[in-house]
């Protein structure tokens, strides 16, 4: 076998490409492998951790619709305490307003019937008074004849009118 004539050009590319396989796997692919490996890896990685942020996601939106509904359920129990603070509030109001209009009704009671006796006290007065005069006037005019007298009391008094 005469390695410089090209029949033998064959072997030398055998030679050559085994050569280069050899090297190849050496330094190659052992590389590039590897690197596939990591990307790989990180690939499952970045997967793995998309999937956890999925879990969590799902996680927080259920606390955050957790948390919207007891908010919810808060705002209702504020606004029902405040419902009810406001009823009770009107509720005092119109009480003290109809204690209030009690005690002005009995106050006025109380100074209508002073006013009253009042009045009727100074109208005895002027029959006191009217009486005095009817009397020095029936005095003055007869003073022998009774019958006279009497008449002239009885026809003043009818004129005088008491309510």
């Amino acid at each position: 076998m005469n390695f410089i004539h090209p029949e033998s050009l064959s072997f030398w590319t055998l030679i050559v490409f085994v050569c280069l396989l050899l090297l190849l796997r050496a330094f190659a692919w052992k590389p590039i492998l590897k690197a596939l490996k990591e990307r790989e890896d990180a690939i499952n990685h970045s997967l793995e951790a998309a999937d956890q942020a999925k879990i969590e996601m799902a996680n927080l939106k259920a606390d955050n619709e957790k948390l919207l509904a007891e908010a919810r359920i808060e705002r209702d129990a504020i606004l029902k305490e405040a419902r009810e603070v406001k009823e009770r509030i009107v509720a005092q109001a119109k009480e003290e307003a109809l204690e209030a209009s009690s005690k002005l009704l009995a106050h006025a009671k109380v100074s209508i019937e002073t006013e009253k006796k009042m009045a009727i006290a100074e109208i005895k007065e002027q029959i006191a008074n009217l009486s005095l005069d009817i009397a020095k006037k029936v005095l003055t005019q007869e003073l022998a004849s009774q019958v006279k007298q009497e008449k002239l009391v009885e026809s003043l008094l009818n004129e005088i009118k008491i309510k």
